[in-house]
C-alpha cells in the first residue's frame, strides 16, 4: 500500500480525470478498502477539496466546485500546455498580461526539475501582426459577463459606443440611443480582437459586435431558445461576415487569372484563394478582395505575366491600375487618365 500522502495525491488526480467515480472503483484503482477511500476523502476535504458524495446504487464521489481555488495536479502534457498558453496570453486583447506572468511564474515553481527545464527551453515570444491601429483591450469582466449569457443563454442589453471620430451633430442622438437586445451566441476571436456573435432582437438578423465597445447592463434579460447560425458553423460564419458576404461565403469582388507560374508557388501566398495547376510554371488562380482595384492590386504582387479570365470589371481595374502607374512613372501624381471611374463596387444596405 502507497503512503498517505502519494495515495491522495492519486486520489486527487483520479477525481480530478472524470465527473463521478464510483467508491468501488476507487477502491480497486487504488487498491485499497473502500474504508480507506472513505479517510482519504475526509482528508482532502481537510485540505479544501469539495469533493461530494454521490447517492445510487454503487455510491461514489465527485470533485466539486468550491469557494477556493485548492491545489491542482497536471500531468505533463498539461503543464507544458498550459505554460505555453500563458506565455502567448499577451496577443489575446484580453487584458490579462500581468495575471497570466504572474500565474505563469506560479506554475514554473511547482514544476518538476523535468518539466521546468522543458519548459524553459520552450521560450515563446508573441508577436502581434503589425497594422495600422493596436488592438483594443478588453475588460476581462465583460468576457465573463458575455461568455456567462451565451452560456445561460439569456438576452442581453449592453450600450454599445460607436468608433472613435470626430464630434458630428448626430453624437447626442448617440448617447440616448436606447441599449442594443440580443440573443448571444458565440464569443469569439479574429485577428486579435474579441466579438459577440449574436441574433439581434430589434433588426430581426444575426450580427457580430466588437467586444471592446460593448457595456453591459444588468440584469441579464429571460432565457431563449437558440437559434442555429447560417450554415451551422461559427468559424464559417464568421469568416463569410468579415469577408463582407452577402450570404454566399464570398468576397464582393472575385476574379479570376492565370499567372505565369508554379501553383505552389502562388498558392503559398495567395491565402484563401484557390489554386490549380496548369503545368510546371503555369497556374489558374481564383482570388476575391473589396474592390476591383484591391484585387488587381494583389494580383499584380506576383512577379509573373497575367493573363485575365474575368470578370470584365477585373480587367478594367488593370487598366485603371496601369494608367495611374504609368502616370506615377512618369512623375505626374495629379495626373488622370480620361474617362477613368471608380471600380469600387456598390455598397450593399
Amino acid at each position: 500500500m502507497p503512503k498517505t500522502s502519494a495515495r491522495l495525491l492519486s486520489l486527487l488526480s483520479l477525481l480530478q480525470s472524470r465527473r463521478d467515480w464510483p467508491g468501488q472503483l476507487l477502491a480497486e484503482r487504488l487498491e485499497v478498502s473502500p474504508r480507506t477511500v472513505r479517510r482519504d476523502v475526509d482528508r482532502l476535504r481537510e485540505l479544501g477539496y469539495p469533493i461530494v458524495a454521490v447517492k445510487g446504487p454503487d455510491g461514489g464521489y465527485r470533485l466539486g466546485a468550491g469557494t477556493e481555488l485548492p491545489p491542482l495536479l497536471f500531468d505533463d502534457e498539461q503543464a507544458v500546455a498550459l505554460a505555453v498558453a500563458l506565455q502567448t496570453a499577451t496577443v489575446t486583447g484580453a487584458g490579462i498580461e500581468e495575471a497570466a506572468a504572474r500565474a505563469l511564474s506560479t506554475v514554473r515553481q511547482v514544476l518538476p526539475t523535468r518539466l521546468r527545464h522543458r519548459v524553459d527551453a520552450l521560450q515563446v515570444t508573441a508577436v502581434e501582426r503589425p497594422g495600422t491601429r493596436p488592438n483594443p483591450q478588453v475588460d476581462p469582466q465583460v468576457l465573463m459577463a458575455l461568455s456567462a449569457a451565451v452560456r445561460a443563454r439569456e438576452v442581453l442589453r449592453f450600450d454599445y459606443a460607436a468608433p472613435v471620430s470626430p464630434p458630428t451633430a448626430a453624437d447626442a442622438d448617440r448617447a440616448i440611443a436606447p441599449p442594443r437586445r440580443v440573443a448571444p451566441h458565440h464569443l469569439i476571436t479574429w485577428g486579435g480582437r474579441w466579438y459577440l456573435v449574436a441574433w439581434d432582437l430589434d433588426r430581426d438578423d444575426w450580427r457580430t459586435f466588437r467586444v471592446d465597445r460593448i457595456a453591459p447592463r444588468s440584469p441579464t434579460g429571460p432565457r431563449f431558445a437558440p437559434r442555429e447560425l447560417p450554415g451551422g458553423e461559427v468559424a464559417a460564419f464568421v469568416a463569410g461576415r468579415f469577408q463582407g458576404s452577402d450570404g454566399s461565403g464570398g468576397w464582393p469582388c472575385r476574379g479570376e487569372v492565370i499567372l505565369d507560374l508554379p501553383a505552389d508557388v502562388v498558392s503559398a501566398y495567395a491565402h484563401d484563394g484557390l489554386v490549380e495547376a496548369l503545368g510546371p510554371d503555369r497556374c489558374r488562380l481564383v482570388l476575391g478582395a473589396w474592390s476591383w482595384p484591391g484585387l488587381a492590386a494583389a494580383i499584380g504582387r506576383f512577379d509573373a505575366d497575367i493573363q485575365v479570365i474575368g470578370p470584365a470589371e477585373l480587367k478594367d481595374a488593370f487598366a485603371h491600375l496601369a494608367r495611374r502607374y504609368a502616370d506615377a512613372a512618369a512623375g505626374d501624381p495629379t495626373g488622370q487618365a480620361v474617362g477613368s471611374q471608380s471600380t469600387r463596387p456598390a455598397s450593399r444596405a
